[in-house]
């Protein structure tokens, strides 16, 4: 069941539902998350960003390929915020099935001619790309990395992006910020922009900076066109938060299967939550 990004996607616009795009940062939360999505039924996107990808290093997804091959529901393996041309080939040869070109820090027209760049290899050996336009915010300094100020998505710029470079999905910026929101900070997204956008270009959509949102905003740009949210931080807070309860002032615990199994059910969760609020969940009977 190991699907392209355009592949598992196509599904997702068709239907009207968002796929969760999870940041794994080690094996244990990659097995977590395929575990919950099979226990759900729902489509799944495995996202690693470069950061991620410097600890679990290339050599293990082969492993992903195979533990994909046996699921029982549609996988994408996607290498999240790509920064370099060479960074892409890297994620191409190591059998990513998707990538995404994140130049949106760019003036447009460089952003449209390094990800034009990165859709002519991918293409040529099938695997799709997601572009980024416009600047999602940063709300602390862990993985992704976002902009000072959000500069939102334009929508006759979505258009021409789309059109010069030949994307299979689009990251916009609605208003969503990498990382947890401060208490002080509400998180609030132009749905009325999201809607224009998606009458403009009919491509999936992808909200990056989905942790933290409030469940009716997210719900609702779901229904309005989004079809790939990306969850990083929610995932790993639940995960590390409850292994730092486990391992408490015990310093005889030290074995991985007396210490994680609690860890990723904490995990889990929190990904059935974010299956459910995208309505991913039995849409694997889809494809």
């Amino acid at each position: 069941m190991l699907y392209t990004g355009k592949s598992i996607l196509d599904v997702a616009n068709a239907h009207s539902f968002a796929i969760p795009a999870f940041n794994i940062s080690d094996w244990a939360m990659f097995t977590g998350i395929m575990d919950i999505s099979e226990e759900k039924n729902a489509p799944v996107i495995i996202a690693i960003h470069p950061d991620e990808v410097s600890h679990i290093t290339t050599d293990l997804i082969p492993a992903m390929h195979a533990r994909a091959h046996r699921s029982s529901v549609p996988v994408a393996i996607h290498w999240d915020h790509g920064g370099t041309y060479e960074q892409i080939i890297t994620a191409i040869q190591a059998g990513f099935t998707s990538v995404m070109i994140d130049a949106s820090l760019e003036p447009f027209e460089q952003n449209v001619a390094l990800t034009r760049k990165v859709v002519e290899a991918a293409h040529a050996v099938g695997v799709q790309v997601e572009g980024e336009l416009g600047t999602i915010g940063a709300n602390d300094s862990y993985g992704e990395s976002g902009a000072a100020e959000i500069i939102y998505t334009n929508v006759d710029d979505a258009v021409r992006f789309v059109e010069q470079t030949g994307v299979d999905s689009l990251a916009i910026a609605i208003g969503t910020s990498h990382g947890l929101y401060p208490s002080d900070k509400n998180p609030e997204l132009r749905h009325d922009l999201l809607e224009q956008i998606k009458a403009a270009v009919g491509i999936p959509l992808v909200l990056h900076g989905g942790s933290s949102n409030p469940d009716a905003e997210l719900a609702r740009a779901v229904s309005l066109g989004i079809n790939k949210i990306n969850i990083s931080s929610d995932i790993k807070v639940a995960y590390h938060d409850r292994m730092r309860e486990v391992l408490g002032t015990d310093r005889r615990l030290r074995e991985p299967n007396a210490i994680q199994p609690e860890p990723i059910a904490a995990m889990k969760v929190t990904a059935a939550e974010k299956i459910d609020l995208f309505g991913a969940a039995g849409k694997a009977d889809l494809y």
